[in-house]
């Protein structure tokens, strides 16, 4: 009797098993023309059985014989429920179009634009991705009030932002590590002195997501061991839309100022360009006169976009945006050391008194054509023009050695700078059936980063007011700078998917393709030495208005005369400007096997080849003949990666690769750049790296807004360059492969969390942090043979520049909604931290230079009124910490440099028809 009802058990069970069907189909988008909807939930109702549409929308779902009912959601969406009864073993396809609901926040711009803004959509896309990376969208970086893209990825976990410019640290590895391109296109930077372009000139208002890959994939150059930071750019998908912006603020420094000087006659909108002199036997410069400026920024923009049926499944979509912002900074209370325990070199200056007050402008376009031709084939076109402006006024007072030697010199160094970025990209996506993809992109880049007109003046004060120091012609001088850099790009892929499984899912494909890219760049400069006639050396001037000594009259009359490094008056080069040219050719293939191996294991396996060509001519003050350097690398570049889903939620993932890291054309041209209290040199002898890279990341995604992940890596970079200080009257910095091998290794947290819900409030959490070790060799013999450079090491190891032990990030979010969502009101505290981190390496028994450990609070208030009108404020830098550069010596600490930067405050409303 026992055995007949098992049996009967038995039967029962396989005849229950037996009885279940299987419903699929596809969600799509019903405002966008039927766009499809991938990571939308699909779930039977009262029931945990449900799954995520795939990339392409479509799901599978098996449920047991009867009447259910689906329930299909996305975040931003209505949510829709369809009855349905399925038999055994019947397959029921129910296609779905989803219908948008009103946008909460001002956190996305428009109302029907690309759901990939949103927090949740990317944490989907994290999840399902093979590739270890994090993306920051447009919702968050607006909660979190961030304006431009290098304040976004300081956000992220393991980056920091280099103090006063734009500059990023990915892992505690800086420019020459890292790498940056737009739509997944190379870029060009816009400073001589760097690899990358600087992030801050991208405002937010032309991005929809920002991705950071620090695991290398196949697909990028191979130029790569900190990280790639891409941008993604806004393309316009909704109905239709036109918004207006419009925004004031103050800092509190520049406000508090009696006097808030800079240098007259330059455009408030950040256009003017001043020449260079077209001869020195006439005095033919722009006015020295300084004028007081009331410190308040503003700022408007202007965006729209339409979307239009073109036939029976064609759509033109059209986005176009244009803003320009200005912003006055001011550093306070601030100190400025040049040389240390009674260094007796050139740079020797203690200055007790430090300012520095700044105008920036950024003036940005952005045009977006897309043409979908069909559900199989794609086509854009984006245009981005970019100029941005900076004028700035330091003043250094105090000791200068040999010039005030009574602590009574003023060193004045005005600076105006534009950049001018244009970027022009056509894109195309394709589907030939089920199984090949093709991709391909070109783009055309050029940018013009101008200075011209770099003014630097010394005086000494005394009892009856200021007189010019000229003890040698540099002493006083006008600087001008050009750089020109064009590049032009081609990426192309092929893939191919294989092998089915029972669901019709493809478990493998393969992707083949190239990438190329040719960058040339031109960089002159010119100086103009203002050498003063010691008959007027004691002539009293008015330090803000010298045009009254410096002028064509007294030029004429001999009270100063003017030189170059080529010469002087009569020297028929004296023009011929210090120059040099870069050319850098890079060629690569790649081809990458992605296979799921079960459920739980997907690989991919890339192998890519490329070839380098680099070459740099210069003719400086340093080589006035001129000369080449000519290298060539030939790099093979095998990675893989390994995700293993432990269940829905969870993932591991492992990578592990090979790249290099090439020296930039500033670096091995023999050219000279001066600031006041550092002289730069080129190396022609600097050769590329060799990086070796592992990685390995647990995450968990409770919620479809939370992720809670921990993640190791490791880094053994073989020739590591560095910035040295080598031996010279005027301690000179310089470029070197500074020992045979370095080490990074860290730790990676982050947690986003919804805190609570109730009633119309929401309130969430984000906290990331980064803790890092590193290490390099150093050997001075090293150095000595193979550049002509000579160099003591303080210490025989040491850490990498830029990189901060421990990095935090948190933010606390509170949302409030009313009127169906329609009308809110968000505050954001977010916090930062970056630890004691490695500015430059300590040389003949001093110690190395450290940037202090720096916090900084910024509050962040969002309101939309209903759902045309909106306003926001923030006040950014609310702790107003010292900014401050030690040189940590074995008796005692010594500042170099010290300020403050005030608090940032600002004003905006915004419009949407």
């Amino acid at each position: 009797m026992k055995f007949k009802f098992l049996l009967v058990a038995f039967f029962a069970t396989l005849s229950g098993f037996a009885q279940k069907g299987t419903v699929a189909g596809m969600i799509t988008d019903k405002n966008l023309n039927n766009e499809v909807l991938p990571f939308a939930t699909v779930l039977v109702k009262g029931t945990t059985n449900g799954t995520n549409t795939d990339e392409n929308g479509k799901y599978t779902l098996t449920v047991s014989e009867g009447s259910h009912v689906l329930v299909v959601s996305f975040l931003g969406y209505e949510s829709a429920e369809v009855p349905f009864t399925i038999a055994a073993n019947e397959t029921k396809t129910i296609n779905l179009a989803l219908d948008m609901k009103g946008v909460a926040l001002e956190d996305v711009v428009i109302k029907t634009e690309p759901n990939r803004h949103k927090e949740t959509t990317l944490l989907a896309e994290q999840k399902k991705a093979v590739e270890i990376k994090q993306t920051i969208g447009a919702q968050e970086l607006s909660r979190k009030g961030v304006s431009d893209v290098a304040t976004a990825v300081a956000k992220t976990t393991g980056i920091t932002k280099q103090e006063g410019s734009g500059n990023i640290y990915v892992r505690g590895l800086g420019d020459r590590y890292n790498s940056t391109t737009l739509n997944g296109l190379p870029i060009p930077s816009n400073n001589p002195e760097k690899k990358n372009i600087s992030l801050d000139i991208f405002p937010t208002d032309i991005v929809e997501l920002v991705s950071i890959d620090k695991v290398y994939t196949g697909r990028i150059t191979g130029d790569f061991a900190g990280g790639n930071i891409d941008i993604v750019s806004k393309d316009f998908k909704g109905i239709g839309m036109f918004r207006l912006d419009i925004g004031t603020g103050a800092n509190t420094n520049a406000v508090s100022e009696d006097h808030f000087k800079l240098q007259k006659g330059y455009n408030v909108f950040g256009f003017s360009n001043p020449s260079n002199p077209k001869t020195i036997g006439t005095y033919e410069f722009k006015t020295l006169t300084m004028e007081e400026r009331a410190p308040f920024s503003g700022s408007f923009g202007v965006s729209g976009g339409k979307s239009f049926n073109v036939g029976v499944s064609g759509k033109l979509s059209v986005f176009a945006t244009g803003s320009f912002n200005n912003e006055y900074t001011s550093r306070q209370h601030g100190r400025v050391k040049g040389g240390v325990n009674g260094d007796a070199s050139l740079i020797n200056k203690d200055f007790e008194t430090y300012s520095a007050n700044g105008y920036n402008t950024n003036t940005t376009g952005l045009a977006n054509i897309g043409y979908k031709i069909n559900s199989n084939h794609k086509i854009n076109f984006n245009s981005v023009f970019i100029n941005t402006s900076g004028e700035s006024n330091s003043e250094y007072f105090g000791y200068v050695a040999d010039l005030a030697n009574d602590r009574n010199g003023l060193i004045r160094r005005t600076k105006y700078e534009k950049n001018t970025l244009s970027i022009s990209q056509l894109l195309g996506e394709h589907k030939f059936g089920e199984r090949i993809k093709a991709n391909w992109g070109m783009a055309r880049n050029t940018i013009e980063g101008d200075m011209p007109d770099r003014v630097t003046n010394s005086f000494r004060k005394t009892d009856t007011g200021y007189q010019i120091i000229s003890q040698s012609r540099p002493d006083n001088n006008r600087y001008y700078q050009r750089l020109t850099e064009e590049e032009n790009v081609v990426n192309a892929s092929l893939s191919y998917a294989f092998q089915k499984n029972q669901n019709e899912e493809f478990k493998g494909k393969l992707t083949a393709g190239y990438n190329g890219r040719s960058k040339t760049r031109t960089f002159k400069a010119t100086q103009f030495n203002f050498k003063t006639e010691v008959p007027y050396l004691t002539t009293l001037v008015d330090i803000d208005n010298l045009d009254l000594f410096y002028n064509p009259e007294n030029y004429t009359n001999g009270y100063f005369n003017i030189f170059t490094y080529s010469g002087g008056v009569d020297d028929p080069a004296a023009l011929t400007p210090q120059r040099y040219t870069g050319a850098q050719y890079i060629h690569g293939i790649y081809l990458t096997a992605d296979y799921k191996f079960s459920d739980k294991l997907t690989a991919s396996l890339s192998v890519r080849g490329e070839t380098i060509y680099q070459k740099v001519k210069w003719k400086t003050q340093l080589d006035p003949i001129g000369a080449k350097d000519v290298f060539e690398k030939n790099a093979f570049l095998p990675n893989a990666i390994l995700k293993y889903e432990v269940n829905n939620k969870q993932n591991l993932r492992f990578g592990t690769s090979k790249t290099y890291t090439l020296p930039q054309f500033k670096e091995r041209a023999l050219f000279v750049y001066e600031e006041i209290d550092e002289v730069k040199v080129g190396n022609p002898y600097l050769y590329p790296s060799d990086n070796y890279n592992v990685d390995i990341k647990w995450e968990l995604f409770p919620k479809s807004e939370e992720i809670i992940s921990v993640g190791a890596f490791g880094k053994y970079i073989m020739n590591p360059i560095n910035e040295i200080t080598i031996a010279s009257s005027t301690n000179d910095i310089s470029f070197v492969n500074t020992g045979d091998k370095g080490y990074v290794a860290g730790i990676e947290a982050e947690v986003r969390k919804v805190i609570g819900e109730f009633s119309n409030n929401k309130l969430t959490a984000g906290l990331n942090a980064s803790y890092m070790y590193t290490t390099q060799d150093l050997s001075s013999e090293k150095v000595q043979k193979e550049t002509k450079y000579g160099v003591v090491f303080t210490n025989s190891k040491s850490g990498f520049t830029g990189a901060s032990p421990l990095l935090v990030n948190a933010d606390l979010t509170l949302l409030r909604e009313w009127n169906n969502k329609e009308s809110n009101i968000m505050g954001t505290l977010a916090y930062s931290y970056f630890s004691d981190r490695l500015y430059s390496i300590g040389t003949n028994f001093r110690g190395d230079v450290v940037d202090k450990a720096v916090s900084t609070l910024d509050f962040i208030f969002k309101s939309k009124i209903n759902k045309n009108l909106g306003l926001n404020f923030s006040a950014k830098n609310l702790l107003n910490p010292k900014i401050e550069r030690v040189q940590e010596n074995n008796n005692g600490d010594v500042t170099l440099l010290t300020y403050t930067k005030g608090i940032s405050l600002s004003l905006g409303m915004n419009y949407q028809f």
